[in-house]
C-alpha cells in the first residue's frame, strides 16, 4: 500500500510496472525551458513549496512532493511541484489544483550517486524493450520526492515514473 492505496506492481530488473488510480494534487506550477530547469529554476519551485506546505489541506501522503512533468514545445515544459489530496476544496494562494487520470507507468528508483540522465536513459530504454508506448496525454513523467530531501543536493534520491501503454 502506497499512500493508502493499492497497487498493482510487476518487477524486472529494479523497473517496475505500476498501476495508480487518478488523483488530486495541489501545488505550484512552474514553466519553462529546459535549460532554465537545468539552472535550478525546479528547485526554487520545490523549496517554496516545502515552505508553504502548511497551507495545502487534506494531503493524502505528507512524506512525498510529487513532480508532475507536462511537455508544452520543444524547447519547454510545466512542471508542478505538488502534494496528492483527497480533495482540493480550499486552494492556497498563488497554487493550483491538477488532475492526473488512471495510468500504469513504468517505475524507476533513482538513487543518491547515480547519474540522473543516465537513470532516464535507462527506463526509456526498458520501456522500449518491452515493447510499451508512451501513454496519450501530455504528462511526460512523475517524479516521488521524499517532501524533507533539499531541492538544491546534487545527489537526491525520487523514483522516476513514466505513463505507459501495456
Amino acid at each position: 500500500m502506497i499512500r493508502g492505496v493499492k497497487l498493482k506492481m510487476t518487477l524486472s530488473h529494479e523497473i517496475t510496472i505500476v498501476e495508480k488510480p487518478a488523483f488530486q494534487a495541489v501545488g505550484i506550477k512552474w514553466e519553462g525551458t529546459f535549460a532554465e530547469a537545468g539552472a535550478g529554476g525546479i528547485r526554487k519551485v520545490i523549496q517554496e513549496l516545502q515552505d508553504r506546505l502548511h497551507e495545502i489541506q487534506h494531503v493524502s501522503d505528507p512524506s512525498t512532493l510529487l513532480g508532475l512533468s507536462y511537455q508544452v514545445t520543444e524547447s519547454g515544459f510545466i512542471h508542478y511541484s505538488a502534494m496528492q489530496v483527497s480533495g482540493a476544496d480550499d486552494i492556497p494562494e498563488g497554487m493550483v489544483s491538477i488532475t492526473v487520470p488512471a495510468l500504469s507507468y513504468a517505475r524507476l528508483e533513482h538513487r543518491k550517486g547515480q547519474n540522473i540522465d543516465k537513470s532516464y536513459e535507462r527506463i526509456f530504454a526498458w520501456i522500449e524493450e518491452q515493447g510499451y508506448k508512451k501513454a496519450p496525454g501530455d504528462l511526460t513523467h512523475c517524479e516521488e520526492y521524499p517532501v524533507d530531501q533539499d531541492p538544491h543536493t546534487e545527489e537526491p534520491e525520487f523514483n522516476i515514473l513514466i505513463p505507459i501503454l501495456k
